[in-house]
């Protein structure tokens, strides 16, 4: 116990935080805020996992402020929070990072380096900053496990993702499909559609599109277009490069069309078109004339003059209308004869019908791709007879594109080929000045094929993680069938509570709504691998969801031949040991090598691909703890749960059941022999059973754990009605441990085995999964930038939907960007990129954390200014600091160590009780803001309790209490009060601001003692009480307050300083409790606003005269068109109209026979001023402040500034606070007036013994002001 509270000499905030941070590590403060809940209610936080392959910016700091606030704040409620860190350890990040770093591209990798050196530098590369973003965690104060994180690569967690997709497998969710899907050619791999989706992936880009012209095959053409010559089907593209890929044309059967003659305008040539009729002025504009009589047209040649104003231009003349179904069927030549589809190439280039077609823009024909786009691959398959792809065959065989992976045309495209069709995919400064798309444009116009060649803006995806564009591109892809289950997740959102609720309504719920089957196929190196196994004509496969299951399965492709042996055959199934689990790796180049075998026989390879980056982190809820094969730690830290899965059985029954169990195993009746036979070796769609196992009490006949099924066989011995009756209350029992029971008869299973097996399936297939992760799932809390929304966000809540019927997460905070000061996206290359180190450094955590939190809301962009961060320090830190230091200065003088009794409520003086009140009222807002995830208003409560309450309002007017007077009563309470005030502070603001509050409650509570936790995240939140609030009396600080903010504003307004003394100000009051309440607080504010009187008005009408006039900024909005109205109707209030929106805050008027409410803020109040006063008014309160300054108020006013000379003077020279001085003044005609008339109180507040004015002073300092000018000298007495 320390004697005297601790004394600094000016407020280090970094220094702080690394003294704290040494503390804590030394007393394994984090640790013990875990152990010490121990048995209390868990609260479940997810930490969505980092990559550690680059380096952590400032934006993570917010970000995981956010995810540390309510972890804090949940232990100090007395809720036990484990936090486990992660480390997101596969993908496209790592790999395109090694890739650059080995200088080379996806197609070298197994030629120049192979798959097992390649996958081998990336998990080097991947936790190559680990050591960065630990050492930022620390710095920031954010508590959570790195000592046993959650690795993406570990075998562990790699086998729970396995054991998630044999889940979704098993319930027919996951299927193989050759679909047209986005494609990133620079980074090798399909992408899901939430990865389409990520922020800025959209990008405006100016693209060369054309308007094709497509030459209709003369005997395909209806008898209506006979004999009109050449005819042209227009349409229009904005990726010239899919033209040679062209295999269709569709238009919309019901829209209207039209043929025109006109010319073309680049080669002159009369051409016929087809396009649709609502886009005929948008394709013939500019260039273009209409004519109505056809001989206009016909007599036209190039340059030829036409009428005035039409000079030029090219004629056009409408010929015949008709409707799309018409057009349906007619053929046409291929654009760009460089290839005909491998297969069916008779039911290509002709045109076919769809819905999808509209006249929004281009021309209403659509040109039709299928092997490039989805809708075209959709209605081209639909067409009867289908419409083949523009597929070929590559030296292999394959059927293919006419572009390849890489985005380059292959050699069937003659001049084109090896060009990328787009040239971002070049290495920089290898792009060709002209684009493939050009060099087409080009020659479509040469050959008299391009009606139109202009440049378009427009929207198109790039990929997110190698910010080139994508295509869209036909690949073989493994599938979730999310279209299945996306009205549940839909369902399952509205029970999450979102912040904001937004978000979660809006950008994640429109996001479900509209949820495609997800993508799930990567053909990269660095991943999990998908875990299934095929026969080369795909018709039986595999999907294994454990190493045990694989293990069964080696064994298997062993004996049958097809494997040479067991290559985890050193691995011990059970065995969840780290060493055991090291002895395995579940990487691509391991288990591409191992062969499986079909029940046919036939050898079965894995698919090559790996799994969807954003599966693996949506599998942190279970792989984080290896779930099903092992459960999260019932200890307070690290360890596993000592109790396997399947031991179900009650301990103290399970010795007496053991001996009954294993003579049951040896005597199975024919029935159950039957039916073990079809369930044993997971048989039955792949589940695993176990027969005669205990559960609690009973031995049941056969049970699959992960489903809770239950099956029993019941044979004649069941029918009897005591026996009826004990099985109708062992299933009772059963389901309310979470079993479901399926009954048969022994007849049942002997006579109709399939059918019994086809019942257990069914319901098999509809079960949810046992949720054995107990107090683990679902997440009460997790929080990620808005971005997650269709990233991590996502992929949790659709892996919960379908595996586990459930949400992932309760409460999500989704926070909004770090931009710069000005609104700008941070970059390095734009230079405006803070450095998180840096800024912790200079400024330390508190003060960044406070000010990213108390700056804007979670979810709205913070604009981050470093000159914010320095203004927190100073308002808030730093006032909080004057205050404790304040505080210690008279503490320790006094020797206060809060031994004395607390003085009770009622015997404290006003001002205790009012800062009291409010300290209980600011304890019951926090505690509400934190519970409800707004952080932001949390600390704005705070900041204004600490700066305006306690500080501007509390220690001012208390000062003379603590420097004044004997060790009696009314200084021990303030004290008291003072301490109470901040040690609460300290524990309120602990989430936000974790260093500095622990250090200012350690430094209270070493001499007080009167807590006995070592850390402010070790004590208790504070509880409000409402003995202690009085809202009265908050009601009557608040009228002193406001009054006292009113009278300033006018002081400064007319430029007269505090000091001057003024004599009076007069407010009208409305009732006699607002009369009341002033008085009550009269002579406070006398004192706050140095005036010598206060004046209540009771009637001011005649005094005081107000003027009302509209808000136009708050009715806008609100009545629109009626504002105009509503603004004269306010202008024509009188006293007593505006009297009553004061009183009330609401008026109702009535205009054009309807009634309108009026609210205060629709209005703007302000008085006239009057002779030799000043008004100001805050919403129904005004203030009139007499600033006539008589001769004896201008005597004080000198006085008064002359005792804060004389105090400034006493600091600055270290005189003690009780020193005892003496006062010399030069003498001046002011000066000598002021003083004699104020000597007694000058001398009082100085601590002055004699008080000398002469004629000329020497060695004092000089003193001027207004029209003052004179020298002060002190001295001790």
């Amino acid at each position: 116990m320390s004697a005297k509270f601790p004394e600094y000499k000016g407020l280090d905030l970094p220094n702080v935080a690394n003294e704290i941070l040494q503390y804590w590590q030394e007393n394994n403060i984090f640790e013990k805020s875990v152990s010490t809940r121990e048995g209390k209610e868990p609260y479940v936080f997810y930490e969505g996992p980092p990559s550690a392959n680059g380096l952590p910016g400032v934006h993570h700091v917010l970000a995981r402020a956010i995810k540390d606030i309510f972890p804090r704040y949940k232990t100090m409620k007395g809720y036990q929070v484990k936090r486990k860190a992660g480390w997101d350890t596969h993908g496209l990040p790592i790999e395109l990072g090694v890739e650059k770093e080995l200088g080379i591209t996806k197609e070298d990798i197994g030629k120049t380096i192979s798959v097992e050196d390649y996958n081998a530098a990336c998990r080097k590369a991947v936790m190559r900053y680990t050591d960065v973003w630990n050492d930022l965690t620390q710095k920031m104060g954010y508590w959570v496990d790195m000592d046993d994180p959650y690795i993406t690569y570990d075998p562990k967690y790699m086998e729970s993702v396995w054991w998630l997709l044999k889940q979704i497998y098993n319930k027919t969710l996951l299927y193989k499909g050759y679909t047209i899907q986005p494609y990133s050619p620079k980074a090798g791999t399909g992408l899901s559609s939430h990865e389409l989706n990520q922020p800025g992936t959209y990008q405006d880009v100016t693209d060369t599109t054309v308007v094709a012209q497509f030459k209709a095959n003369p005997d395909s053409l209806p008898d209506f277009l006979q004999n009109e010559g050449d005819i042209y089907f227009m349409a229009w593209t904005t990726t010239p490069w899919t033209l040679p890929s062209n295999t269709a044309l569709t238009v919309g059967p019901k829209i209207d069309y039209v043929l025109v003659k006109t010319y073309n305008q680049y080669t002159f040539e009369p051409i016929n078109v087809v396009l649709a009729k609502k886009l005929v002025n948008y394709q013939f504009s500019g260039k273009f004339n209409q004519v109505e009589d056809k001989s206009e047209l016909l007599n036209y040649k190039p340059g030829d003059n036409l009428p005035a104003g039409k000079a030029g231009k090219i004629p056009f003349y409408i010929v015949k209308e008709f409707v799309g179904k018409d057009l349906v069927e007619v053929t046409y030549e291929q654009l760009l004869p460089y290839a005909l589809p491998n297969e069916n190439p008779e039911n290509a280039f002709r045109i076919i019908s769809g819905d999808f077609v509209t006249t929004e823009d281009g021309t209403g024909i659509v040109h039709t791709a299928p092997t490039f786009g989805a809708d075209d691959a959709l209605v081209a398959k639909q067409a009867k007879p289908e419409v083949p792809p523009m597929l070929v065959k590559d030296e292999h065989g394959n059927l293919v594109p006419l572009v390849d992976l890489q985005g380059r045309f292959r050699p069937e495209m003659g001049e084109y080929a090896g060009k990328y069709v787009k040239n971002e995919y070049y290495n920089d400064g290898e792009a060709p000045e002209r684009s493939v798309d050009v060099e087409i444009a080009i020659k479509l116009k040469e050959e008299n094929k391009a009606f139109k060649v202009e440049k378009y803006k427009h929207s198109y995806p790039n990929c997110w993680r190698t910010d080139k564009p994508i295509l869209y591109y036909p690949l073989d892809s493994w599938f979730i069938k999310v279209t299945d289950i996306k009205d549940r997740m839909h369902e399952l959102n509205n029970s999450i509570n979102w912040k904001p609720k937004s978000t979660g309504e809006g950008r994640f719920g429109n996001w479900l709504a509209n949820a495609n089957d997800w993508n799930l196929s990567r053909s990269r190196y660095w991943g999990i691998p998908l875990p299934i196994w095929r026969t080369e004509d795909g018709k039986e496969e595999i999907c294994i969801g454990s190493v045990e299951e694989l293990k069964y399965e080696m064994s298997k492709a062993v004996s049958a031949g097809v494997l040479a042996k067991d290559i985890f055959e050193d691995f011990e199934v059970g065995n969840n040991s780290e060493e055991n689990y090291a002895k395995i790796d579940l990487h691509k180049n391991i288990v591409d090598a191992i062969v499986l075998v079909s029940p046919s026989g036939q050898k079965m390879f894995r698919e090559s691909d790996l799994i969807d980056v954003w599966f693996d982190s949506g599998s942190m809820p279970y792989a984080q703890w290896h779930y099903p094969f092992e459960l999260p730690p019932k200890s307070s830290k690290g360890g596993l749960s000592k109790t396997p899965g399947y031991q179900t059985a009650r301990k103290s029954s399970y010795r007496l059941l053991k001996t009954l169990k294993e003579e049951r195993k040896k005597n199975p009746t024919q029935a159950e022999t039957i039916l073990w036979e079809s369930l044993k070796g997971k048989k039955l769609d792949n589940y695993k059973f176990r027969r005669e196992h205990i559960i609690d009490e009973f031995i049941v006949d056969f049970v699959c754990l992960s489903q809770r099924l239950v099956i029993e066989v019941d044979g004649d011995y069941h029918n009897k009605p005591e026996v009826i009756e004990a099985d109708k209350l062992r299933t009772e029992i059963l389901e309310d441990l979470g079993y479901h029971v399926i009954r048969f008869t022994n007849e049942e299973v002997i006579g109709d085995i399939d059918s019994t097996l086809n019942k257990i399936s069914n319901k098999l297939k509809v079960l949810p999964l046992e949720k054995d992760l107990g107090w683990a799932f679902p997440a009460d809390f997790i929080a990620e930038g808005v971005d997650q929304t269709r990233g991590w966000f996502y992929t949790l809540h659709a892996i919960g939907t379908m595996v586990f019927d459930s949400v992932a997460y309760k409460n999500v905070v989704s926070n909004g960007l770090v931009l710069d000061k000005n609104g700008q996206k941070m970059s390095k290359r734009l230079g405006n990129a803070v450095d998180p180190f840096e800024t912790l450094g200079n400024y330390g955590a508190d003060a960044t954390r406070w000010y990213m939190i108390s700056n804007a809301n979670p979810w709205d962009n913070l604009k981050f200014d470093i000159e914010g961060v320095e203004e927190v320090k100073r308002k808030f830190f730093g006032t909080l600091y004057n205050t404790y230091s304040f505080f210690t200065l008279y503490t320790n003088l006094d020797n206060f160590s809060y031994s004395e009794a607390d003085i009770p409520l009622e015997e404290r003086p006003e001002i205790d009780r009012w800062i009291l009140s409010e300290l209980h009222t600011l304890i019951k807002k926090v505690d509400v803001f934190y519970a409800d995830y707004e952080p932001t208003k949390a600390a704005r409560a705070i900041s204004d309790f600490t700066q305006d309450y306690v500080s501007n309002w509390f220690v001012r007017l208390s000062r003379r209490r603590f420097w004044k007077g004997d060790y009696e009563q009314d200084k021990i309470s303030a004290y008291q009060t003072l301490y109470t005030c901040m040690i609460t502070i300290a524990k309120l603001g602990a989430p936000i601001a974790p260093f500095f509050m622990d250090k200012l409650y350690l430094d209270l509570n070493s001499v007080t003692q009167k807590e006995a936790f070592e850390s402010v995240h070790l004590a208790n939140f504070p509880v409000y009480n409402e003995a202690f609030v009085d809202k009265s009396l908050e009601r009557k600080m608040e009228s002193a307050q406001t009054i006292s903010s009113l009278v300033l504003s006018l002081r400064a307004k007319e430029k007269i300083k505090v000091r001057q003394p003024l004599q009076k100000i007069m407010i009208p009051v409305d009732n006699d409790q607002q009369k009341e309440e002033i008085l009550a607080v009269s002579e406070l504010i006398k004192h706050e606003v140095n005036v010598k009187s206060v004046e209540l008005l009771e009637e001011a009408s005649d005094i005081l005269v107000k003027q009302i006039k509209p808000n136009f900024k708050a009715l806008g909005p609100r009545f629109g068109k009626e504002m105009k109205l509503i603004a004269n109707t306010i202008k024509a209030f009188n006293s007593d109209d505006i009297k009553k929106i004061e009183q009330n805050g609401v008026l109702d008027v009535e205009i054009n026979g309807k009634n309108i409410t009026l609210e205060l803020e629709d209005v703007e109040i302000t008085s006239q001023d009057i002779e030799g006063w000043l008004v100001a008014n805050e919403g129904s309160l005004t203030v009139a402040l007499d600033v006539t300054i008589s001769d004896d108020l201008r005597k004080e006013g000198i006085a008064r500034e002359l005792i804060n000379r004389i105090q400034n003077l006493r600091k600055d020279s270290g005189f003690e606070v009780t020193d005892r001085i003496d006062v010399r003044l030069q003498k001046d005609n002011h000066v000598i007036n002021a003083v004699n008339a104020n000597m007694a109180y000058i001398k009082t507040e100085t601590l002055t013994n004699e008080l000398e004015i002469i004629d000329k002073l020497d060695n004092g300092i000089e003193i001027v002001f207004d029209d003052v000018n004179t020298k002060l000298f002190i001295q001790k007495h």
